[in-house]
């Protein structure tokens, strides 16, 4: 298989494990929030620590491949890159729509 093609495959699962740690750690229980509930003691620090590893393995990877598609001027890759980016936000957004 392509690495072009390997790599966003790559992104989608990074991304749904990053949904995952991120629920895990600091999303607001909506049964708290209903009651007024609104604890922040160490929920950041908890999401924090959970996604950080994933986000920083993937910056890499992403970061090295962009520089490749640069160097090669291989736009087609660029466009797989494109939407591995969307991936991202996408999960960025679900992410912050729960905190």
């Amino acid at each position: 298989m392509n690495r072009a093609v390997l790599l966003p495959i790559a992104n989608f699962f990074g991304v749904v494990l990053y949904v995952f740690a991120a629920s895990r750690g600091g999303w607001a229980i909506p049964a708290e929030r209903a009651a007024g509930v609104y604890a922040t003691t160490a929920e950041p620090m908890i999401w924090a620590f959970n996604i950080f590893p994933i986000v920083a393995f993937f910056l890499v990877i992403n970061l090295g491949w962009a520089v490749r598609i640069a160097k090669d001027r291989d736009w087609s890759a660029g466009r797989l890159w494109l939407l591995s980016a969307v991936f991202w936000f996408v999960a960025v957004g679900i992410d912050f729509a729960h905190h």
